[in-house]
């Protein structure tokens, strides 16, 4: 006879106790088991890096990570399990008799905010042979901004690097590609099995032009053929992960590295994702010049055009309502609407704003352009200096919340 199913609020609430309990078990134990999967030097084939790749214990539901990270987050323990995964990765990277110069590991974005373990920190600060490169997606800078910048500070103040990962899957990855400024980009593979595409032209010619300017790598990820690796090098990519180099393997498996263990990968920068001060302290220290009303007009007007004109704009405010301000409004609203991605910090709204100040800024692959006032002073001052003005978008990124 045919079974009754259950109702569909207890498979739900069955399930959801299972998800719970296997979890537990999971943390209780430590019952990762990452694996590592090798990333290449195209020019040379030389094994420069690996990435860690978390997976649960094998032949249960947990073992893939798609299957490992739902369940934590049904079970409500996503925070506990990322970290858990960050910890096996250096733990079994030390271990290696043989591992490569850099060690790549993924972050959740989701829990970003959470504090780091002391026993991830002790790891990390223990003299490790390799240096470790946290790898974030694009959606970490959109939706936790704040924590993304707290920890690549964090990163570089250990000595080691950060990579965006899926670069080219959204517009956003290269709309905020200027204020992570990672030390590698990782294009996404999708871009590999199209190179003919206006799109994916469009996207490694900015990412290219990214990387010449601040010396970040660029791996292009799936490569599967040989053909892979020369389209991935008439891309721009500098290194390649797939298939074609091998599956992911215990770390004890990979390929030996090079001897000669000096990567490309350049020098820490501490300071650089966490600037001291308010945007209008940050800029007049970078060398901002003062602003008249007519620059000011001119300036404003110029942030409309390259915002709605320009592809992958990001509008970054913190507006105090001041009287000298107020006229920047109708011009604010209309640079916001056409924006890629867009936050201001104001009274009432999300963050925190500056008291006695009000800036807006607008940043796109090609552009660069910020106004900063202080009512304590009496003055505007405005700047085209990219690093300059992505240093003032950090310390407004820093103020929304987590």
């Amino acid at each position: 006879m045919p079974t009754t199913p259950m109702p569909v609020e207890t498979r739900t609430e069955a399930d959801a106790c299972d998800d719970a309990a296997a979890v537990a078990a999971l943390l209780r134990d430590r019952s990762v088991a990452p694996l590592f999967q090798p990333i290449v030097d195209l020019a040379t084939g030389a094994v420069v890096a690996a990435e860690a790749l978390a997976r649960g214990p094998a032949g249960s539901g947990l073992e893939r990570p798609d299957q490992l990270f739902a369940a934590a987050a049904r079970a409500g323990r996503l925070g506990p399990v990322d970290m858990l995964c960050a910890e096996r990765a250096l733990e079994c990277a030390i271990e290696a008799p043989d591992i490569p110069p850099l060690v790549f590991v993924n972050a959740e974005p989701a829990v970003l905010g959470q504090p780091v373990s002391s026993h991830l920190v002790d790891l990390l600060v223990s003299g490790l042979r390799f240096r470790v490169v946290l790898e974030y997606t694009e959606r970490a800078l959109s939706t936790v901004p704040a924590g993304l910048l707290r920890i690549a500070g964090m990163a570089h103040g250990m000595g080691n690097g950060i990579a965006l990962d899926d670069v080219g899957a959204d517009p956003m990855s290269l709309a905020l590609l200027p204020f992570v400024d990672p030390d590698v980009i990782k294009l996404d593979m999708h871009l590999l099995r199209n190179p003919a595409a206006p799109a994916t032209l469009e996207v490694c010619a900015a990412v290219s032009a990214a990387a010449r300017r601040t010396g970040a790598l660029i791996i292009a990820e799936g490569i599967e053929t040989a053909a892979d690796v020369d389209t991935a090098r008439a891309l721009g990519a500098h290194w390649g992960q797939g298939w074609h180099f091998g599956r992911p393997v215990r770390a004890a498996d990979l390929p030996a590295p090079p001897a000669d263990r000096t990567v490309g990968l350049r020098a820490p920068r501490p300071g650089l994702h966490q600037p001291a001060g308010s945007p209008f302290q940050v800029a007049v220290a970078g060398g901002a010049r003062p602003a008249d009303e007519t620059t000011i007009r001119h300036t404003m007007e110029r942030m409309h055009t390259i915002a709605g004109t320009r592809k992958h704009a990001v509008v970054l405010g913190s507006d105090c309502a001041t009287v000298d301000t107020t006229v920047w409004r109708p011009y604010a609203d209309q640079v916001t609407r056409n924006a890629t991605y867009a936050a201001t910090l104001c009274a009432n709204g999300a963050g925190s704003p500056f008291p006695g100040e009000s800036c807006l800024l607008v940043v796109t692959p090609e552009d660069a352009v910020a106004l900063c006032h202080s009512a304590t002073r009496g003055e505007t001052v405005h700047t085209e200096d990219r690093d300059l003005v992505t240093a003032i978008g950090r310390v407004l990124l820093q103020r929304l919340e987590d």
